[in-house]
């Protein structure tokens, strides 16, 4: 087995999409990491799924536990049949399947800190707080980073300590900014003015460095700080005058953060705010928790499924706490409320929450590995109590959240089994088997959708590659060329028999309507969209607006994730807002003046030879100045690389497109290229082969394909830029960085996907229940590099003039009881009784482009339809074949209303 290390090499293969994240500096540092996992439940086998398809250097795993009921509806790697086993010795064999770079071993005795001082970062979950605070102060004292996650229902805990000196080298994980210069002035504090128009995005206190000044050339390479609109630099009154041009470029700078002991921190605590509408709730779970860990060290349990005696305690013994703290961590008065909510679903271990804060703590280890992006500082605390009953008098007893000895004993802990029950009769589609389809899919087995009398249909089109490994993890090398629908389907099933799944290979369009008809979306309970491009965002958004139907959207860039939900007659759809479209690049700038790598790597088929020639503005200024560059041209050399890689590539090219043998003989090429004489044009007119003759060769079109390392397509593309980049005095670009600009590739890593998921769930919990109020429901954004969690309530369907939204339309039925369709008279007539009480009037009607009613044209239906070649009896006849026996007016097509 390949195994991580100090001398091994990065497979960009595998972790291609994670390497546009993190970077090949970090990947590396995380390649000689050890982790320690100690909890084997849901949250702990979550956490290490995530670090292990990150590419550590090896994770050990720890648990004295032995599976039991409860465990199952969270912990994803157990499995009925291994009840009574121990959780770490079960779901080591199944963790070790996700990256055969990661050696996985189990330790299932008591004490940690003999095996701790091998690793360099130790995460704890499912612990004591007696626990916690040892394990802390031993990992602080010996330079060993310690995490420190929990989960209790639908609360969650993460805490962090790197040590006392912790170097972030790169806190946002954003691309350094640069700007090109127009003007530097001659003076104490010198101010760069930019040449874009947009805003140059500095901000104070960054550090940039300057190139290709000319003139002041003592400022090419220094370090200044600066401060906006304008740049601020050093004194360059005694610098040499400016003349023109120069680059400013943003320069990461490495910042060290000190970390507090746990046991320090407990009173004196730095909170992460996740819910700025919950800005006093951490403070509120920090006493919450230890009074947990109390009541669980006085009792040997945690409190019961909705206990109202067990609530009351959990609240005296939360009192004690906070009245024992002298530190910043003492609330003035306790929210004895959420405190009773804490204490009622304690015994739950929910998938979505487990996967959200799993997601975060796998990332704060990523970080404590590599020093890439900001920790966070110091504690977080998490709530989803709008996943309860909306109702205020609604509250659970402790009969109907009783264990059952079922796979979902712990999630029933906090909804009760009723809920369980609707869970099992959702019919979900699910569009895409990506990342987030096979998160997705987790979470629905976990927590039992579609397990009854419901089912799940996933279609996704694509096949698996070795790409997808890294991040879509139910997915194994050795099903790489199989349809990712069916493969997934098949993966899920083991998780939970249970499950009701079917794998579809269809693409959601247009030409798919037949297969996903009125019948199908009828049928549904609501959609989840786990899509990678907005045309088909939008598409399903449409239908599910059409249909009336929920829409969970979500998606990821890097460390950025989103979520959206889209609730019928509530909330806004998807497409209602857009973002602002990328900024596009001028075909000037790209064929004649580019100026950036990016620039190059859009044009790949160029005259590899430039004339040189000099013009002047009617300003005076030289034309080849600001952003155009003056081109020089290049002597072909065979003793070049360069030269001989885009030779190799472009050949290769032109004989696969004629179907002809390639070859990699560089040596050969070499020898060809030196001999070769050409000819004079009349001479090779001769040469040239005769019709006959190349009739017998067929030009074929090339499909890019940007992952196969043998297609000469990326070799092409990366010699044919960066000769454009060296004839325009461009810094090249390596394959990587061209590979990420030409394929137009989404950065992704696993643990965001894992936290977004485990939000989407949770609103898929709240429209199981049927959740009615706006506030209940949250969108959510968040980019785990800064850290940064913003949550929001949807937005409300905008309303027109008559209270009128885009979900809101007029149902008609075509067929009346008697079994007689409906005329167009009758039709009219509902209508007048429906717009009479809007204040409004019907003035045309249309029916699948045919005009039915006018009412300033005063004709009747007959007249009307029998402009058509084949006139029409009934109303319904006018109507598509499959729409007689019922039919609404969103099938006639259009209804032109007029309002008073």
């Amino acid at each position: 087995m390949a195994k991580n290390g100090n001398d091994a090499e990065i497979d960009e293969g595998l972790y291609s999409r994670q390497l546009y994240v993190l970077g090949h500096e970090a990947m590396k540092r995380m390649q000689i990491s050890n982790i320690l996992i100690s909890g084997l439940r849901g949250l702990g086998v979550e956490i290490a799924k995530n670090v292990i398809l990150g590419g550590v250097k090896s994770v050990t795993l720890h648990d004295q536990g032995v599976a039991e009921w409860k465990d199952l509806s969270s912990q994803f790697y157990l499995r009925e049949e291994d009840l009574g086993k121990n959780r770490a010795e079960v779901s080591q064999l199944r963790l070790a399947e996700l990256n055969s770079y990661v050696p996985v071993t189990s330790f299932t005795e008591s004490r940690l800190t003999g095996v701790c001082v091998f690793d360099q970062v130790v995460v704890l979950t499912n612990s004591s707080l007696d626990e916690q605070i040892r394990i802390g102060d031993f990992c602080h004292s010996n330079g060993i980073k310690l995490i420190v996650a929990d989960t209790r229902g639908l609360f969650g805990q993460l805490f962090c300590d790197f040590g006392e000196e912790m170097t972030m080298f790169d806190v946002n994980g954003e691309q350094p900014l640069s700007a090109m210069i127009s003007m530097i002035t001659k003076d104490s504090a010198g101010v760069v003015t930019c040449l874009d128009e947009a805003r140059h995005g500095f901000e104070s206190g960054d550090f940039v460095t300057f190139t290709e000044v000319q003139g002041m050339t003592e400022l090419n390479g220094c370090d200044p700080s600066q401060k906006p609109p304008s740049l601020f630099i050093c004194d360059t009154s005694s610098f040499s005058d400016y003349v023109r041009g120069g680059i400013v470029t943003q320069v990461k700078m490495p910042k060290t953060v000190a970390f507090k002991s746990l046991s320090s921190s407990m009173a004196e605590p730095e909170f992460m705010v996740t819910d700025f509408a919950k800005f006093d709730r951490p403070g509120q779970l920090h006493m919450g928790f230890q009074a947990l860990h109390a009541f669980e060290k006085k009792h040997s349990r945690l409190p019961k499924p909705w206990s109202q005696s067990d609530a009351d305690e959990l609240v005296a013994l939360a009192e004690e706490v906070n009245a024992a703290q002298s530190g910043s961590a003492k609330q003035e008065q306790l929210d004895q409320a959420i405190i009773k909510k804490l204490s009622c679903v304690a015994a739950g271990d929910l998938a979505p929450i487990n996967a959200f804060i799993g997601g975060l703590a796998a990332q704060e280890a990523m970080k404590a590995c590599t020093g890439k992006f900001m920790p966070i500082m110091q504690w977080l605390y998490f709530d989803a109590v709008e996943c309860l009953p909306e109702a205020e008098d609604a509250v659970l007893t402790e009969e109907e959240c009783a264990p059952r000895n079922c796979r979902y004993d712990s999630q029933i802990a906090v909804f009760g089994s009723k809920l369980q029950e609707l869970l099992a009769k959702q019919r979900y589609f699910l569009v895409g088997a990506g990342a987030i389809g096979c998160e997705l899919l987790k979470n629905f087995a976990m927590m039992g959708l579609a397990s009854g009398e419901g089912e799940v249909i996933v279609t996704d089109m694509d096949t698996i590659e070795k790409s997808n490994l890294n991040r879509q993890f139910l997915f194994r090398p050795w099903d790489v060329t199989k349809m990712k629908s069916e493969t997934a389907a098949a993966a899920v099933k083991q998780m939970n028999p249970s499950i009701r799944i079917t794998g579809h290979q269809n693409r959601v369009g247009t030409d798919t309507e037949k297969v996903y008809d009125d019948d199908f979306f009828e049928s549904l309970d609501g959609v989840a969209n786990a899509l990678d491009n907005v045309d088909a965002r939008m598409y399903m958004d449409r239908r599910c607006v059409y249909y009336c139907k929920p829409l969970l959207e979500s998606g990821t860039l890097g460390t950025k994730g989103n979520v959206q939900v889209v609730i019928p007659f509530l909330t806004e759809s998807y497409s209602s807002s857009q973002d602002p479209p990328e900024k596009s690049i001028p075909i000037c700038t790209l064929k004649n003046f580019p100026n950036a790598i990016e620039h190059t790597l859009q044009v790949t088929f160029f005259n590899l030879f430039f004339g040189m020639n000099f013009w002047c503005l009617d300003s005076g200024a030289p034309f080849w100045s600001g952003p155009k560059r003056c081109p020089h041209p290049l002597e072909f050399s065979t003793n070049n690389d360069l030269h001989m890689d885009y030779i190799m590539a472009a050949a290769n090219l032109f004989a696969q497109s004629y179907g002809l043998p390639g070859s990699t003989e560089r040596s050969a090429l070499t020898k060809l290229l030196q001999d070769i004489k050409v000819p004079e044009l009349e001479e090779l007119k001769t040469l040239l082969p005769s019709t006959e003759a190349a009739s017998q060769f067929k030009l074929c079109p090339i499909d890019f394909e940007k992952d196969d390392e043998t297609n000469f397509h990326m070799d092409f593309i990366v010699a044919a830029s960066n000769l454009r980049a060296e004839n325009y005095d461009i810094p090249p670009a390596d394959r990587h960085k061209s590979k990420l600009i030409a394929g137009k590739i989404i950065p992704a890593i696993a643990t965001t996907t894992a936290a977004v998921v485990g939000l989407v769930c949770l609103e898929l919990l709240k429209i199981v229940q049927g959740h009615k109020k706006l506030e209940s429901f949250k969108n959510g954004f968040m980019n785990l590099a800064l850290p940064f969690f913003a949550f929001s309530e949807p937005i409300a369907a905008p309303k027109h003039k008559i209270d009128w939204t885009l979900w809101d339309r007029f149902e008609v039925k075509g067929i009346q009881p008697n079994g007689e369709e409906m005329t167009l008279r009758q039709f009219l007539d509902y209508f007048k009784v429906i717009l009479h009480f809007h204040s409004g009037k019907l003035v045309l009607v249309y029916s699948w482009f045919t005009l039915c009613y006018s009412l300033r044209m005063n004709t009747n239906w007959r007249s009307l339809c029998s402009l058509r070649e084949f006139p029409c009896s009934t109303l319904s006849s006018c109507l598509r074949p499959s729409l007689k026996n019922g039919w609404t007016c969103r099938e006639l097509v259009l209804l032109i209303l007029e309002t008073s």
